[in-house]
């Protein structure tokens, strides 16, 4: 059974949707990437080519990846199509806002380029959550956060 992600929609960066809805509007439509995003969605034509399903994605940006964002709870990890999705968590100084990342290596080697960090962030207001924008950079931050961290993990081995 193949997971659904939240992702932002092409062309209309501002708008979140799913991995299904992108599917279905690159059917509709065509594909607006080309190849280029194919393995998030398990369609890796160079992966079928050798004949399995292997990890396409750096190990180093993948522990790293975990290691940074460990604060949050996990609600999905994908380590063949290198997607990492955290739930809600909300710091303990700030109650009645949360957070939530998606974070996508997309190099099997470590690279600046080879990570994307989106963070969702809420407030809470009248009694129900809505959604809110992030302090510009965060994402970025998280990155950079992540780069260096996955530096260390290769040094060590």
């Amino acid at each position: 059974m193949e997971q659904d992600f939240p992702i932002r929609e092409p062309g209309n960066p501002g708008n979140i949707i799913t991995t299904s809805e992108l599917k279905k509007i690159e059917k509709r439509d065509g594909k607006a990437f080309g190849d280029n995003l194919d393995f998030l969605f398990g369609e890796d034509k160079k992966a079928d080519q050798k004949g399995g399903s292997s990890v396409e994605v750096s190990a180093y940006l993948w522990r790293a990846s975990l290691d940074t964002i460990s604060f949050m709870p996990l609600l999905s990890a994908d380590p063949f199509g290198g997607v990492i999705i955290t739930d809600w968590h909300s710091p303990p100084e700030t109650p009645n806002e949360r957070f939530k990342l998606t974070v996508y290596i997309l190099s099997r080697q470590l690279r600046a380029d080879g990570i994307r960090v989106s963070v969702f962030r809420e407030q809470f207001k009248n009694g129900t959550w809505h959604s809110a924008k992030t302090t510009k950079g965060v994402g970025a931050k998280l990155e950079n956060k992540i780069l260096i961290r996955a530096r260390e993990l290769r040094i060590k081995s």
